[in-house]
């Protein structure tokens, strides 16, 4: 028997097509019996997946993250989020701006949600270290989460480290006094993003001006703060199998 991945979830809560909000939910937790067996861990890795991914997607991503983070020694918990990132028509060439644009709206709402599991999972259990990693869009979806948990003083520290492959978020985002100030105050450790100038996805979606200059493609411009990290890597390509391949350590 198949063992199940235990995952945070928002499926069916935003409209595919425009990125309209359908259910003002929280999120749900599949199986909850299995969060309830997170309680005290000493960490917890949540893996935040990309466009293009149905739930499936999104169990494949953390298999993923879970197999390549045992390998390199890591024993904690790792568990999934997934959210409404399979966008209509985002395979078809006529409906990929479309498609993105859902996609960005979605990961973008979707930081409320992942922040209320973080601030609930850590009223449970405080001295969980909770990391992030997002590939692709999920970039998106931690820089919102980050936004959110900025509002509330209580939050400080209470991420203890980011790491993004492939990232679609802007490459000025680490640099911008705005973003600077967040980071500091919501991760404790550091951020780590690994980018490649290889990615066709990129620089496809950078030369379309889908994404202005996208984080994952050259890394950060301008002054970054010290908790702020980059590694080129040389993946085969933008999947996040590619990038797991390439991931040497682990925090």
């Amino acid at each position: 028997m198949t063992k199940i991945i235990p995952r945070i979830s928002t499926r069916g809560y935003y409209d595919l097509t425009y990125g309209k909000t359908i259910k003002n939910n929280s999120y749900f937790l599949y199986p909850k019996k299995d969060f309830e067996k997170l309680v005290g861990s000493k960490e917890l890795v949540i893996m935040i997946h990309g466009l293009r991914n149905n739930n499936a997607g999104a169990i494949a991503k953390t298999v993923l993250a879970k197999n390549r983070l045992s390998h390199l020694g890591y024993s904690f918990p790792v568990v999934g989020f997934s959210y409404d990132s399979n966008t209509t028509g985002a395979h078809l060439q006529k409906y990929v701006k479309r498609a993105l644009s859902a996609g960005q709206i979605i990961a973008k709402k979707n930081g409320r949600n992942l922040s209320m599991f973080i601030e609930y999972f850590k009223s449970l259990s405080p001295t969980t270290k909770i990391r992030l990693m997002g590939h692709s869009l999920g970039s998106q979806v931690i820089l919102s989460t980050v936004e959110y948990l900025a509002k509330k003083s209580q939050n400080n520290g209470i991420i203890e480290s980011v790491h993004l492959f492939g990232a679609s978020i802007t490459s000025d985002i680490p640099s911008s006094k705005k973003y600077e100030k967040l980071f500091d105050k919501i991760i404790k450790s550091k951020i780590v993003n690994y980018y490649s100038p290889t990615d066709e996805v990129l620089n496809w979606a950078n030369k379309e001006k889908f994404v202005h200059g996208p984080l994952g493609l050259n890394g950060a411009t301008g002054r970054t703060i010290k908790k702020y990290h980059q590694k080129l890597v040389n993946p085969k390509n933008h999947r996040f199998a590619s990038y797991a391949a390439v991931l040497n350590s682990f925090p």
